[in-house]
């Protein structure tokens, strides 16, 4: 459905807002509106998108701009005057500043920084000097946090005090005198509390943390597993630094999502919409990915050139050469596709290994075994018709070893295609490589070359003596 059958009034009161030109009615029309209905705005009239920033109260005005895309914010600071982005990125919270001002280029940044206030400017070089895709990039150092000795009613008068500027105030941190963790609590179980209850009464001692410098896709599976809106980051000696929150976790996972979709496609990850990123850096992220396969391609051409001879004895086997190749791809494409999103949602880690081996032994058998015997039977019927003039002989008098040369060809392409695309990701993972780097363009490349070379060696135990003889 598109954005004017959804918001036709929306987008008629904005168009009459914008042919008076009284700044004062749109800014209380913005302001009337959600945040998603005016993002949706930005993205119906692109050309109004700074005007529409700059018209805001600035909290919503923030609010609006942290779920934009980057190519957007990129152009509504580019054109906003210095005063109103200064108003804007010392208004956005840390976490997010940091996200927008990571995608920049140094010059850009310096220049952006400048027009922070001095607390600000230091949060934001903190956080920019953790590694990136580190959870410290992603971290807010505003939070609520109390000592052991507090009761419940010092925790109300805190949240009161200090909780404005907080992202989430659903976890309270427990924290010693030296600023290490030592547990958080629900707000809930404040709530039920006796107003004179001491916080070390309270706590159960199950505080889950992430460390500064993991990786952000781990920090994903780590807030999956234990349900939670929030989690404390600490340094490496438990002190605690900031927390992450579950909605910049939801922008990590579409950011590894996209990410690994554009790898499994044999391509490096874009990192900007497709329709913003310039033309040469769009050739520049597919090039390199299609020369490396085509160079792999190029072994085809020298396995092909090997067998050359059995070739010229049995051009038959030239037939079947696209059905062989593009069945151990195709078992090496699925295999790998499902390896690698079962490894990025927690599913299979590299201890794994032997079991999805078994499996993929197992299931690629059994798969061969099914390509194979339709193979067959399509050599049987094939000759059946073709011993009734109904079409040209193509297998000659040996048609049964043909066929028991495909049918065995394609059980054995199709196992090496699934054990190759399987075991690769597992492989590239335990190397420290991301294992969607293993594309199916890529697995279906390298079994294409080892497929022809089962293919040829199986027909010579077949064909030997007969069609391949001396």
């Amino acid at each position: 459905m598109s954005l004017e059958l959804e918001h036709p009034d929306l987008f008629e009161q904005f168009e009459q807002l914008i042919s008076k030109e009284d700044k004062l009615e749109i800014r209380d029309f913005l302001d009337d509106q959600k945040i998603s209905d005016v993002a949706d705005l930005i993205n119906e009239y692109p050309e109004y998108e700074a005007q529409i920033i700059a018209n805001m109260a600035i909290h919503r005005a923030a609010s609006v701009f942290k779920i934009l895309d980057i190519a957007q914010q990129k152009d509504i600071v580019k054109e906003l005057p210095s005063s109103k982005t200064a108003e804007l990125l010392n208004e956005l919270p840390a976490d997010d500043r940091t996200d927008f001002l990571e995608e920049l280029p140094k010059e850009s940044i310096r220049d952006l920084i400048k027009l922070l206030d001095p607390e600000e400017r230091k949060i934001t070089l903190s956080l920019l000097g953790y590694p990136e895709d580190s959870v410290g990039r992603l971290m807010t150092p505003d939070y609520v946090y109390v000592y052991l000795y507090n009761t419940v009613n010092d925790v109300f008068d805190t949240i009161r005090k200090h909780a404005k500027n907080s992202e989430t105030i659903d976890v309270i941190y427990v924290i010693d005198a030296n600023g290490q963790l030592i547990d958080d609590i629900r707000i809930r179980d404040v709530i039920l509390a006796s107003p004179e209850k001491r916080i070390d009464e309270i706590i159960d001692g199950r505080v889950v943390s992430l460390n500064v410098n993991f990786d952000q896709e781990h920090a994903s599976q780590v807030f999956k597993m234990n349900n939670r809106v929030a989690l404390p980051v600490v340094d490496d000696n438990n002190i605690l630094l900031g927390i992450v929150t579950i909605d910049d976790m939801l922008w990590v996972a579409n950011e590894e999502f996209s990410e690994d979709m554009q790898k499994m496609g044999g391509t490096e990850a874009l990192n900007e919409p497709y329709l913003d990123i310039p033309f040469f850096k769009l050739i520049q992220k597919r090039a390199g990915w299609l020369i490396v396969l085509f160079l792999s391609e190029m072994l085809t051409a020298t396995a092909m050139a090997y067998f050359s001879d059995e070739l010229s004895k049995a051009l038959v086997l030239s037939i079947f050469v696209p059905l062989i190749m593009s069945s151990g791809g195709n078992s090496g494409s699925q295999a790998s596709t499902l390896i690698i999103q079962a490894m990025a949602v927690g599913e299979v880690a590299i201890a794994d290994w032997w079991r999805v081996m078994r499996r993929e032994i197992l299931s690629g058998f059994v798969l061969g075994s099914i390509l194979g015997l339709i193979g067959f039977m399509r050599i049987i019927i094939w000759h059946q018709l073709m011993a009734h003039g109904i079409f040209q002989d193509l297998y000659g008098p040996h048609w049964i070893l043909i066929a028991f040369t495909i049918s065995v060809s394609l059980i054995g392409v199709v196992l090496w295609g699934s054990l190759t695309g399987s075991m690769l990701p597992i492989i590239l993972k335990k190397l420290g490589a991301d294992p969607a780097a293993s594309s199916a363009p890529f697995v279906a490349t390298l079994v294409d070359v080892t497929g022809l070379i089962i293919y040829f060696s199986v027909a010579l135990v077949f064909l030997s003596g007969t069609i391949l003889a001396k």
